[in-house]
């Protein structure tokens, strides 16, 4: 059970401002050697301390009020993770700094894992040097992503021959290879045993020590995948794959180790699987540092997957992460060599640009904060301008938001100068699995709306 003293905050990703914290309230809990006079100081001082692991979980830290009216307040972005802080006052560990996932249901990572099995994409935290995590191992990573990233890698193993020679000793009735001269001697006095050589052969098989160390590696998955750490619905959708890989394994003797050798002459597939047991194997021994895990990748993701279904009902074309390349003499060091939107609809001569952008903006739609403000303006410029790649008069753009549910806004520029007019539909989609009928349709209106103009 982890120490609500172990915790310094813990908000959500996308929170444009978090609840405020009173500086007063800080200092009697962590910074009880500040002057609380100058609260306002050594809150600026903390944020400074701690710039480098704020910077690196995408959080951004801000202090309003003064005096003893002093208060700290954060943002985060599209990350999720942990951090170690230290204090301001004596420069000691305190608590940690988490963020978690928007979608919270009765497991952090539930929502995501669905997701993530339905892109066939997978999550890779990233990790940092730093201080051992406060609250210990209860808000790393659960092993159970590295479980599902074994089993995925394993899968793929099992279909390829994984044969290697194996040194067995056995009894042949000739003397070749090998022999055990001195077990020979021991027993060659009954008569029955003189031609009976014990001898050391190598053998081509796949029932070889390795296989039985990702064997033994696959147990401790399954065992961790069907135990109650790991959400139902994930149970659900491994416990056919699980079952299938036991079938495959079944002549497989598990053979417990510590660590897998990783060898230079492995096929891409044993590598990798290799790689994964090892994280496995490690698991408890690695010390809970700093980790972040980026949604923004599983959102784009997702807007593909999507527009992909959508592209496959209504005909065309979808151009996933296609790049228009500059041409120049000379690149200058800050050129974008070049640009790249995540989706390109193309049916007949019409393009549809879409671009996903894992921001909070439809969870805040009547804020007035002017870094919103930025933020939009930013994605708004950035669509045009892959809009502008089209021929037509009319230039048209998805512009997708993640939101709580399902929800769609068209907006026209018109220049009046020569009557080019540029839709810019504003799509807010859920980052879950369910409603994926619901999420296609209000596409294909919109989309057909567009072929027509």
């Amino acid at each position: 059970m982890t120490k609500l003293v172990d915790i310094f905050c813990e908000i959500p990703c996308l929170t444009e401002q978090s609840i405020q914290l009173s500086g007063i309230v800080l200092q009697k809990k962590w910074f009880k050697a500040a002057d609380k006079r100058i609260i306002g100081q050594y809150l600026q001082k903390f944020i400074d301390y701690n710039s480098e692991q704020f910077k690196f979980l995408g959080v951004q830290p801000y202090i309003l009020g003064s005096d003893q009216n002093t208060r700290l307040a954060f943002r985060t972005s599209s990350f999720i993770g942990a951090i170690p802080l230290r204090a301001s006052d004596t420069g000691k560990q305190i608590g940690d700094f988490v963020v978690i996932p928007r979608f919270t249901v009765h497991d952090r990572f539930e929502d995501y894992i669905e997701i993530l099995n339905l892109l066939d994409a997978e999550i890779s935290p990233d990790v940092i040097d730093s201080l051992p995590l406060a609250s210990g191992k209860n808000f790393r990573p659960p092993l159970y992503l590295e479980a599902i990233k074994f089993i995925s890698a394993l899968e793929k193993l099992t279909m390829k021959k994984w044969q290697k020679f194996d040194n067995v000793e056995k009894f042949s009735n000739q003397p070749t290879g090998q022999i055990n001269w001195t077990k020979y001697i021991t027993n060659e006095y009954k008569v029955e045993n003189r031609l009976l050589f014990s001898a050391r052969t190598n053998i081509l098989s796949e029932f070889h020590t390795e296989y039985s160390e990702i064997r033994y590696v696959f147990n401790l998955c399954k065992d961790d995948l069907l135990s109650a750490n790991t959400p139902s619905r994930i149970k659900n959708i491994l416990r056919n794959k699980l079952s299938i890989l036991e079938e495959r394994l079944y002549h497989h003797q598990p053979k417990s180790t510590n660590r897998i050798t990783i060898r230079s002459s492995d096929i891409p597939a044993v590598k990798a699987c290799k790689k994964q047991a090892n994280k496995i194997l490690n698991f408890n021994l690695v010390d809970s540092t700093a980790w972040r895990v980026d949604f923004s990748d599983v959102f784009e993701k997702f807007i593909q997957y999507i527009f992909k279904a959508v592209a496959k009902e209504i005909g065309g074309r979808l151009y996933t992460n296609f790049k228009f390349h500059s041409r120049t003499s000379r690149h200058y060091s800050w050129e974008l060599k070049h640009i790249e939107p995540d989706a390109i609809f193309q049916k007949g001569d019409v393009l549809v640009f879409i671009d996903a952008k894992y921001k909070s903006n439809l969870f805040n739609k009547f804020d007035q904060s002017e870094i919103l403000k930025e933020d939009h303006r930013h994605d708004l410029h950035q669509i045009m301008a892959y809009s502008s790649f089209s021929k037509t008069d009319f230039k048209n753009g998805f512009l997708c938001y993640p939101s709580n549910s399902i929800e769609i806004k068209s907006i026209q520029y018109k220049n009046g100068i020569n009557e080019v007019t540029n839709t810019i539909l504003i799509l807010g989609v859920p980052l879950k699995k369910d409603n994926k009928k619901k999420k296609k349709r209000l596409i294909i209106n919109n989309l057909i709306d567009l072929l027509d103009t």
